[in-house]
């Protein structure tokens, strides 16, 4: 859910909501890659396979070696299968290269095998990709029928009656993954990170260093605590410690909060509202149930609206429909709704997010009252499907994760935190509070109105890229080239104007239509007269 970079935000959604609305919209980058079979009379722990292979990024191609990794499936079981996870290594274009840097991507439900940016850390560093288990390798824990249950029933994704329906879809996933020979105890984040260490042994490195995206820092916190002497340095971007898979309303009213804030200070946005927050809270508290004749599921509205708020740019594009549907005019949130089928079912792997992210899920808690207080601005539509989904069905029947691993614990591996001041996900506070005191060697920079890891990666390259070399190479932590770029409420084509667009276009094709009919008609009317005369 998190393969976007800011600069891009704008642009993506221009061209997926043009399609939403003309015609169809694509939420996946690309296929899968087809299963990689466990080779024949392969032991857990190999690397089989290991050859040349080239990397591509963007229209760069780099030397690698590509090879599968063999694992058991589940390692607290003496007879557990086998698997195999994909492993990339990009060679280094030095001649001596330091520690190799282990990517760690955003998910879970996402893929680690596709690094975001080598310029910069390829030079001195080989980066290795190891794939995700339930994710990258022989089994790719799929859920046609959670992807199917998100779009919910009834006209209301956060009804009771669409959360009870994921809830089903998310037992009958589980006993059909079970029936066909999956050991769901196996797929946890310490597994995973078993995996990478697993890899670093069979590549012959004594340290590697870590980077992690958004969930990549938990496994990245977990590798620390479970094998600190293999790890040199650990840079973390949006960083998510233990608790916070679940979003909680309070930080994200608090969010909201702080947009508006800044709203005030813009003279574009403060023009449209008084106050930001309250305007989000009116709409998505009263959201009209049509604009045109297109039915708007408030659900859906209040569940995509959270993700959008994540980046900076599909943020300003949530808030202008927002301010639009104040004014009377709801026609950019109809386009949300409607987007909403086509992004959320297919935007991660479902089986894969439970099975790692429900480890944060009490199921003591009282889910809807917990997750959507009447007071509050917006709730925390994810959180609210997801545990009330897991509770009316039982949840996912996975191992619970050890207690160890439940709480921040002390770690002397230097360590970056790099944060975002409006990070919907993964605030700045979390990494602040509650894992920073517990590194002896760690340091946070949080960017003034970066928003989460896409505009970490990709907001102001250049200085990102400066920040983590210099931290691989020297343990300083240099953010001197970062500046401040101030919150841009600005839509340059928001969804309202493109819901007019597409209109016009309907408009038009039927006009159309109907001139060419009419044309037709006429045709056919002179050609019988000329025949009857």
């Amino acid at each position: 859910m998190e393969n976007l970079t800011a600069a891009s935000n704008r642009s993506w959604v221009t061209l997926a909501i043009v399609a939403v609305v003309v015609v169809t919209m694509l939420a996946a980058c690309g296929g899968k890659q087809a299963p990689v079979t466990v080779p024949e009379g392969a032991q857990a722990g190999e690397l089989v396979g290991r050859e040349p292979c080239m990397y591509e990024r963007g229209d760069v191609e780099y030397a690698a070696d590509c090879g599968t990794l063999v694992v058991p499936e589940n390692r607290s079981e003496p007879d557990s299968r086998l698997i195999t996870l994909p492993v990339i290594r990009v060679h280094a274009l030095g001649d001596s290269p330091a520690e190799p840097i282990f990517w760690l991507a955003g998910g879970p439900g996402d893929s680690n095998m596709h690094f975001p940016g080598l310029k910069g850390l390829i030079e001195d560093h080989d980066i290795v990709m190891v794939g995700y288990r339930g994710m990258d390798g022989s089994v790719v824990m799929e859920c046609p029928e959670m992807a199917r249950a998100v779009t919910g029933v009834g006209g209301d994704l956060l009804s009771e009656a669409s959360m009870a329906s994921f809830g089903e879809a998310m037992t009958q996933c589980a006993e059909r993954l079970q029936a066909e020979g999956v050991d769901l105890d196996g797929y946890s984040i310490p597994e995973v990170v078993e995996d990478m260490e697993s890899a670093r042994a069979m590549l012959g490195y004594e340290r590697v260093n870590l980077l992690s995206g958004s969930y990549g820092t938990r496994v990245a916190m977990i590798y620390s605590w479970m094998y600190p002497d293999s790890l040199h340095r650990s840079a973390m971007i949006a960083v998510n410690p233990p608790g916070h898979f679940v979003w909680e309303p309070d930080v994200v009213d608090a969010q909201i909060a702080y947009d508006a804030e800044l709203c005030a200070e813009d003279s574009e946005c403060s023009a449209r509202t008084n106050d930001l927050a309250e305007t989000v809270r009116n709409v998505s508290h009263n959201v009209p149930e049509r604009w045109l004749l297109i039915p708007i599921d408030p659900g859906k509205v209040r569940f995509i609206t959270h993700f959008m708020l994540f980046h900076r740019g599909t943020a300003a594009t949530v808030f202008d429909a927002y301010l639009a549907a104040e004014g009377g005019d709801p026609s950019g949130l109809a386009v949300m709704s409607l987007a909403s089928d086509f992004m959320i079912p297919s935007v991660i792997t479902w089986g894969d997010f439970v099975a790692k992210g429900s480890v944060d899920y009490d199921p003591a808690r009282d889910w809807i009252t917990d997750m959507n207080p009447p007071n509050s601005i917006l709730g925390s539509p994810f959180s609210l499907m997801i545990g009330t989904a897991a509770q009316l069905s039982g949840g996912w029947p996975v191992a619970p994760m050890p207690n160890e691993f439940r709480e921040v614990q002390p770690a002397e591996v230097e360590t970056l935190l790099v944060s975002g001041s409006i990070d919907y996900s993964t605030s700045s506070q979390f990494a602040a509070e509650e894992l920073l005191p517990a590194l002896s060697n760690g340091e946070q920079v949080i960017l003034s109105e970066f928003g989460h890891f896409g505009d970490l990666w990709g907001f102001q390259t250049e200085a990102t890229r400066h920040l983590l070399v210099t931290f691989y190479d020297t343990g300083e932590v240099d953010d001197s080239l970062f500046t401040y770029q101030p919150m841009d409420f600005h839509v340059a084509l928001g969804f309202p104007a493109m819901a007019k667009i597409a209109l016009a276009v309907v408009v038009v094709v039927i006009a159309g239509l109907v001139v060419l009919v009419r044309f037709i008609v006429r045709r056919v009317r002179r050609r019988k007269a000329a025949q009857a005369a």
